[in-house]
């Protein structure tokens, strides 16, 4: 029975699924519909409180202090790790760059440093002292040491740039991938009609590298809204000056380890899954992706 279910061609197709079919089950929608289940209940009275937890939830300043700041660090890595790795990655394609492979593994190479490494290095770099890295190169300039960890703007600088320095090469790998996936006849024949350089990379590359840039844009996206540990090393810690570098993740460890009220935390996981589905839904129809699969 066992031998026939295996090499009958009906079943096969379903038994080669099934792996992942139980990896989503188990820890994807398991996780997801005990959370939702969880953020309706007062875990340590081990009582049912229906909506008090969303209720108290939007009511929360902090919660939406928190959300404000992953919604503009997402905007931020959105502005940046979008257009320049896709500039990066044309110029690394093109013959006038020599050496190619050398400048994708120095691009690369952020991106397999440990984040709790990269997190401390950086907050040694913006740390307070005259002889901070980053307020030695303003001091050359004549400006005076800058407490950039406690200012919400420098403080967002330093994020950003962390975010840049780790995830600029795994994004210009992607563009590349989906560049150098374009048939090079199409350069060939813009360049017979006359075509510039600039006119080729915006009427052939961009329109035909846009798979590429909805996949980017979507991973950046969940990326940006659910950042935390670069923000928890940045600070050591989740407590940083008026809650300036507190993301929504952040708020859900601070309400779910550090407070142990995991009730509360499921609420703002499940809002926060939802942020980031609507979000998502919302570019994926803005960008025609919907549309051409109706088609």
């Amino acid at each position: 029975m066992i031998k026939k279910v295996f090499y009958s061609k009906k079943a096969a197709p379903y038994v080669f699924i099934l792996p992942f079919v139980l990896t989503v089950a188990l820890f994807w929608i398991g996780p997801i519909v005990n959370g939702v289940l969880l953020s309706f209940q007062n875990v340590l009275q081990d009582e049912w409180t229906g909506l008090h937890n969303y209720k108290r939830l939007f009511t929360d300043a902090i919660f939406y202090k928190a959300v404000l700041n992953s919604v503009k660090y997402m905007i931020g890595t959105l502005i940046l790790l979008i257009p320049f790795p896709l500039l990066f990655a044309t110029l690394l394609n093109s013959k006038l760059m020599k050496h190619p492979n050398v400048y994708k593994s120095i691009y690369f190479i952020p991106a397999l440093t440990s984040v709790v490494v990269a997190g401390t290095v950086f907050r040694l770099m913006f740390g307070e002292s005259d002889q901070a890295l980053m307020n030695q190169v303003i001091g050359f300039f004549g400006h005076a040491p800058i407490r950039w960890l406690r200012r919400g703007d420098t403080a967002y600088f330093a994020l950003l740039l962390l975010c840049c320095w780790r995830w600029t090469g795994v994004n210009i790998m992607y563009f590349l991938a989906g560049i150098q996936a374009i048939p090079t006849d199409l350069y060939e024949a813009a360049e017979i009609d006359g075509a510039s350089k600039w006119q080729q990379f915006k009427s052939i590359t961009v329109p035909l590298v846009k798979p590429t840039t909805v996949y980017v844009l979507t991973i950046s996206i969940y990326a940006g809204l659910s950042m935390f540990l670069e923000s928890f090393m940045l600070w050591k810690g989740n407590n940083s000056p008026n809650n300036i570098g507190l993301t929504i993740v952040g708020y859900l460890y601070r309400q779910g380890i550090e407070k142990r009220n995991m009730g509360y935390a499921c609420a703002v996981g499940i809002v926060l899954l939802v942020m980031v589905m609507i979000v998502n839904l919302v570019q994926l129809k803005l960008t025609g992706t919907f549309d051409k699969e109706d088609e």
